[in-house]
């Protein structure tokens, strides 16, 4: 009977365990999905406040309504994978940044709407003689974009680009 009773307490306990588990983790996963809870460690922290407070692409997005998990994949494998380094300490200081495929873009953009919108008398950004290239060529998020067009062309529209564009001279 004492056996039976152990029995009983050990598989309540098990149970208790798992469901503190899976709740915290469902806690977590949830809470991970705002935007804040990627500033709570210190290297990520000038990514949230570009993010969210700044000239810089991601605020135009974060303005729209994109979160940070629209395209950074947040898998739970991975947030526990970059906890892990993050506690640990093994990490790149400062990150690397991330270059995103043409692919990722146009799951929201439409490519041919850009084009169109960027075609200018002089040129045409999206529609250059050196192909089609990825967007991140141009287009960054959490720091200052760049014109690649720029290396050997000045046109008149590079001057009235958006607060996110920083021409490198």
């Amino acid at each position: 009977m004492v056996k039976q009773f152990h029995k009983k307490v050990l598989l309540i306990i098990l149970t208790a365990l798992v469901i503190i588990g899976v709740g915290g983790t469902a806690a977590v996963v949830k809470a991970s999905d705002n935007p804040a809870f990627c500033s709570i460690c210190h290297n990520m922290k000038p990514m949230y406040e570009s993010y969210h407070d700044s000239s810089l692409l991601a605020n135009s997005h974060a303005k729209a309504g994109v979160k940070c998990h629209d395209c950074h994949e947040s898998s739970l494998s991975i947030q526990t994978s970059e906890g892990l380094k993050y506690i640990t300490g093994d990490y790149e200081e400062p990150m690397k940044t991330r270059q995103f495929t043409k692919e990722m873009c146009l799951k929201c953009h439409n490519y041919d709407e850009v084009k169109a919108k960027t075609a200018f008398d002089e040129s045409n950004p999206h529609d250059s003689h050196n192909g089609e290239l990825e967007c991140y060529n141009c287009h960054k998020m959490h720091e200052p974009s760049t014109v690649l067009c720029s290396q050997c062309h000045q046109f008149s529209w590079m001057n009235k680009l958006p607060a996110y564009f920083q021409e490198k001279k």
